[in-house]
């Protein structure tokens, strides 16, 4: 009895969802957690500018990872790559924990030298997780994808709840001999008690994946090799089941070697090229452009519309994942036309960021709910466009999801250069005043 539910589906898609919830939680921690560093550490405010270019810099382990898989194809194994950049995610948020707050002079200012090498190791792992965690899912069935990235979904959910429950960013406003100033209130718990919640989703998302990998290994140890599927099962939900594959039981890494250089000539696609850019643009708007103004698109608004905006955005997230478990939209068309309305509400975004501090309907409540409402479309279409993107992708091979990972990677980098320069050296966009109301 325990074996079966051991090597039941519904075990692998739990293991999956936790290994892919620490791809990027490091990144999605470190940015909920600024408003409380800020106020410690030398940098001040100045400490987003610096982290960007470090996650810029963290895209050198997925190009390291690239050019392995050009010059020696087939010789790097994923496995080994994942099992080192999780222990070097998890050892980096111990020292994180106890050492965020150290301060070390240089050239006579101090600087918090700790908290910046340590958010560059993890920057650098979460970067090159997008090229080996995706790639590894090639050896399970197209929806393991699906819960893949419901549990990258978590990722950022997760962070995100617990910062809300710490406090973060609250404030009240005070008056004294007649002028209103925003205090900032205390948090539930110190920076450092969230970190190590870091630790704890990064050691659980390692072991997951140890779990993974180990049940593979008994279930080749303790069954029979899986006799292949005859063509009237081949073909469910009118979804070819790959050759990789069967019956729902992972490949081995020598069956994945031997497979990807014959697939490897017919990727380039007009098909195929078509999704790879949808997800880049995709990628670009959701972990570059829009983020970069979700506070001037929310707060002249007040603070709980920004809290709804990005709790609710998260949550719509892995919804958004989840229904494409059973809905996966395959038409070249309908997935432009998909985008289409994803971008029409980033365009909305957008504009509400330029107008900042005065956007319209500022002061009415169909204007709060609409940014909300914009900003769960924006954010569950375009995830469930990535999922079944990726979904597609996975059928054309191994080297599919490698590039898969690189679109995702690419796009969110141009995505965040792009709007760097617009937010903090051209001040494009104006913040709203805390406690100030300067549209009146």
């Amino acid at each position: 009895m325990a074996g079966s539910w051991w090597s039941g589906a519904a075990v692998s898609h739990g293991l999956t969802a936790m290994f892919a919830m620490g791809s990027w939680v490091s990144v999605n921690s470190l940015w909920v957690e600024l408003p409380v560093v800020v106020r410690k550490l030398p940098e001040g405010w100045n400490l987003p500018a610096y982290l960007s270019v470090l996650i810029a810099f963290g895209n050198l382990g997925p190009i390291a990872v690239t050019v392995m898989h050009h010059c020696a194809p087939g010789r790097l194994n994923e496995r080994v790559v994942i099992h080192c950049i999780q222990a070097l995610a998890v050892v980096a948020s111990v020292f994180l924990a106890i050492f965020w707050s150290y301060k070390v002079p240089i050239a006579g200012l101090e600087r918090s030298l700790p908290f910046l090498l340590l958010s560059f190791v993890l920057a650098l792992v979460c970067c090159t997780s997008t090229v080996t965690f995706l790639p590894f899912m090639f050896r399970y069935p197209p929806e393991y994808i699906r819960t893949f990235f419901i549990g990258q979904g978590f990722s950022a959910l997760f962070p995100c709840v617990v910062a809300l429950g710490q406090g973060v960013s609250k404030l009240e406003c005070k008056t004294v001999n007649g002028t209103v100033t925003p205090e900032t209130l205390e948090e539930s718990f110190p920076a450092q008690n969230f970190f190590w919640f870091l630790f704890v989703m990064l050691t659980l998302s390692a072991l997951s994946f140890v779990a993974l990998t180990r049940r593979k290994t008994d279930s080749q140890q303790e069954t029979s090799p899986p006799k292949r599927s005859n063509s009237a099962e081949a073909v469910k939900n009118g979804e070819e089941t790959h050759r990789l594959y069967n019956g729902g039981t992972p490949v081995s890494e020598e069956q994945v070697r031997v497979e990807v250089e014959p697939a490897a000539p017919t990727f380039w696609t007009s098909r195929n090229i078509y999704l790879l850019a949808l997800l880049a643009v995709s990628n670009a708007l959701t972990n570059g452009v829009l983020p970069s103004v979700q506070s001037f698109s929310c707060l002249p608004y007040n603070n709980m519309t920004f809290h709804l905006s990005v709790v609710l955005g998260n949550i719509a997230n892995p919804l958004a994942c989840f229904l494409a478990m059973f809905v996966v939209l395959r038409s070249s068309a309908g997935l432009g036309f998909l985008s289409l309305a994803a971008s029409v509400f980033a365009a909305y975004l957008l504009a509400l960021a330029a107008l900042s501090p005065c956007p319209p309907l500022q002061g009415s409540i169909a204007g709060k709910a609409l940014v909300v409402v914009s900003w769960i479309a924006f954010t569950g279409l375009f995830s469930y466009l990535k999922v079944v993107v990726s979904t597609l992708l996975h059928e054309a091979g191994h080297a599919a999801l490698l590039w898969c990972g690189i679109s995702i990677q690419a796009g969110s980098l141009i995505g965040a250069l792009t709007m760097f320069p617009l937010v903090n050296v051209y001040q494009v966009f104006v913040r709203a005043q805390d406690c100030v109301d300067v549209c009146s």
